[in-house]
């Protein structure tokens, strides 16, 4: 790529990026009561608006890494803010369920593209060490910026302005990146001549990937051993299959499978998975114990994921700072180590937190680990991959995330349930459940830092194709 004349005002556009998407991911929560009032949705399709995001957007990553690496980064961030703006236009002004779910899904496509596209511009723009690392911490606090921000901004928003506004504020923050993208990142260099989209192993890759996030989704609710869960989950793994297939008889494939070869990314995609099993699904549970549990309103249960933002934040800044130091290896050790203590804490201290204090300990612990976690593992899925391989390699590790997520928080539901024994299990055996799963989320979190430790260290760039085939 071109050099870059903007470093300062690029990063800022890709920071937005990541804040849009962590936002859209938390600021519907607040709102779905509302929503589902006013357009009278039941709480199936109440569920799909959440949903519908997640499956496209975990669905599409691979798709969109490759496009960027394929059609440019500039074009498919500035693609995606467009896909953002639109759909959120049009989810705001829905009147009916199946059109807001719709939304929800373009969002979720325009997510899938933004997000390789974005963090292949940081790995391509700025060079690996020091800079890069800011980079990321940077690109990281807008991460949970955005997580913290859209529970309590959804909730003002909702109570002043209805439902709609939680949508139609991405508006124009999405439509002002996609025009700033054009002036402050360096434009795409020529395409490569002789390379193919790869359009069958694209839909493949698509269709498997978002029906088995869909299957794990949906698998608690419709029951895991029921005919449609297994029917569901058997196409996505022949679609799956497929894809590999097609990858392997492809002269230019959508994903070079030797990028699994390569020990950092392997790492990373196991790493991606395990902290949205852990960090990323136990502020579910939380937020159900604070209402459930404490009676909190959800503005209350909103104010309270404010701390573990700031500490979060701090644990980005401290990870910097250990990366000058430190290798990756050591920070997520002590990351994953910290966050697994901490969800357990808090764990143990829930039945006795109502005031809030009790759980402050765990929280900071457990947000201290998050924000040292996040930014290391995207450091080392970057390392020893190529730059016309940065796109594919992050669509790869989100890919893991987002399956990660679905994978992580239907096993725990699965364990909270198990708790209640039954339907009518009592209030306190319900919230035992919650607490149940909170440890559960520790051991994931855990089973991460023992990843985290058979870490080797990442080995020098090359071009591509030989530095795939060379990397063992």
């Amino acid at each position: 790529m071109p050099p870059l004349r903007y470093p300062r005002l690029a990063l800022a556009l890709l920071a937005t990026a990541q804040l849009i998407i962590a936002l859209d991911a938390t600021i519907i929560f607040v709102a779905l009561h509302d929503m589902g009032r006013a357009l009278q949705i039941n709480a199936q399709q109440l569920q799909w608006v959440v949903s519908g995001y997640t499956v496209a957007f975990g669905g599409c990553l691979l798709l969109g890494g490759r496009a960027a690496d394929l059609l440019g980064k500039r074009r498919f961030y500035r693609l995606g803010m467009v896909l953002f703006a639109l759909a959120s236009l049009v989810g705001g002004f829905s009147s009916s369920a199946w059109l807001l779910v719709a939304a929800r899904a373009v969002q979720g496509i325009g997510a899938a593209l933004l997000f390789p596209a974005t963090l292949a511009l940081i790995n391509t723009l700025y060079a690996e060490g020091p800079v890069r690392n800011r980079a990321l911490a940077i690109w990281s606090m807008a991460s949970a910026g955005g997580l913290a921000l859209g529970t309590l901004l959804g909730g003002v928003l909702t109570q002043h302005f209805g439902w709609a506004s939680v949508l139609l504020v991405i508006v124009p923050i999405a439509a002002a990146c996609a025009l700033l993208g054009g002036s402050w990142l360096p434009p795409d260099g020529l395409r490569a001549r002789g390379r193919s989209f790869d359009l069958a192993g694209c839909l493949a890759v698509t269709l498997g990937g978002s029906l088995l996030v869909t299957t794990l989704v949906q698998g608690p609710e419709w029951g895991w051993l029921t005919p449609l869960t297994l029917g569901c989950l058997l196409l996505s793994v022949l679609l799956l299959v497929a894809f590999v297939r097609i990858e392997q008889r492809s002269a230019d494939p959508l994903m070079h499978f030797a990028l699994l070869r390569v020990p950092g990314l392997r790492a990373a995609m196991w790493l991606t998975m395990l902290f949205m099993s852990s960090f990323g699904v136990q502020y579910y549970f939380l937020a159900l114990y604070y209402q459930d549990g404490y009676g909190w309103s959800p503005l209350q249960a909103g104010l309270a994921f404010l701390p573990p933002t700031l500490v979060c934040t701090f644990g980005i800044t401290v990870a910097e700072r250990m990366l000058a130091r430190r290798s990756p290896r050591q920070v997520l050790a002590w990351g994953l180590a910290g966050g697994a203590f901490g969800i357990a804490a808090v764990a143990l201290a829930l039945p006795y937190g109502a005031g809030y204090w009790p759980l402050l300990p765990g929280i900071v612990l457990l947000s201290l680990g998050q924000g040292m976690t996040w930014t290391a593992m995207w450091i080392v899925a970057g390392q020893g991959v190529p730059a016309a391989q940065q796109g594919v390699a992050s669509g790869m590790a989100a890919t893991a995330q987002q399956i990660g997520g679905a994978l992580g928080l239907a096993l725990l539901v699965m364990l909270a349930n198990a708790a209640r024994g039954t339907q009518a299990a009592s209030s306190a055996e319900a919230l035992q459940g919650l607490v149940h799963a909170q440890y559960g989320a520790a051991a994931f979190a855990l089973l991460g830092m023992v990843v985290a430790l058979g870490l080797r260290p990442a080995r020098v760039d090359c071009a591509p194709p030989d530095c795939l085939r060379n990397d063992a």
